[in-house]
């Protein structure tokens, strides 16, 4: 699975043009997810909203951390994009919209997959699921910013906005 993942990231990188500052960002952005996610579960695990069972050995642990890690990547160059061309709306936005899509995402799988994740019941595991989504992406954006800097507006963003103009024209 971690290579399919690796493969949507080079598909990623290819379709937003990233440059290698962008593309370290967006890496960076994923290992502080990674330990972001593993407290996530940890934490959930430990109040008991959900369980994920995690083999406690330093093998399993470190691939689980760079699977994690992996597959969160590309979100942050989508989030670029989105940013540098809707601003902090379009990213609010879509933080929005994945808050809403995660969770029954998260539930499609575990009932799915029985052996890797189950919610407990109730409202309390959804909105934990929810506010798990809304930290990831906002933490990842926020390094992956913190390191390749803000969002410019350049000739092709500047070009996209021309294009608009000229078709509701």
């Amino acid at each position: 699975m971690t290579s399919a993942y690796l493969v949507e990231l080079v598909a990623v990188v290819y379709f937003t043009r990233a440059t290698s500052r962008r593309i370290l960002g967006a890496f960076v952005g994923g290992v502080a997810v990674g330990c972001f996610g593993m407290a996530a579960i940890a934490l959930g695990n430990a109040l008991e909203l959900w369980r994920v069972p995690i083999t406690r050995t330093p093998y399993f642990v470190a691939l689980f951390y760079l699977a994690l890690a992996i597959s969160v990547t590309p979100i942050y160059l989508v989030t670029w994009r989105l940013a540098r061309r809707f601003g902090w709306r379009g990213l609010a936005v879509f933080i929005g919209i994945v808050a809403i899509i995660g969770p029954p995402r998260d539930y499609l799988f575990a009932s799915t997959f029985p052996a890797w994740m189950v919610f407990a019941p109730g409202v309390a595991p959804i909105l934990a699921d929810a506010v798990t989504y809304v930290g990831i992406v906002a933490l990842g954006h926020a390094v992956m910013r913190l390191v390749a800097g803000p969002s410019r507006r350049t000739v092709y963003a500047m070009n996209l906005d021309r294009l608009g103009a000229v078709a509701r024209a």
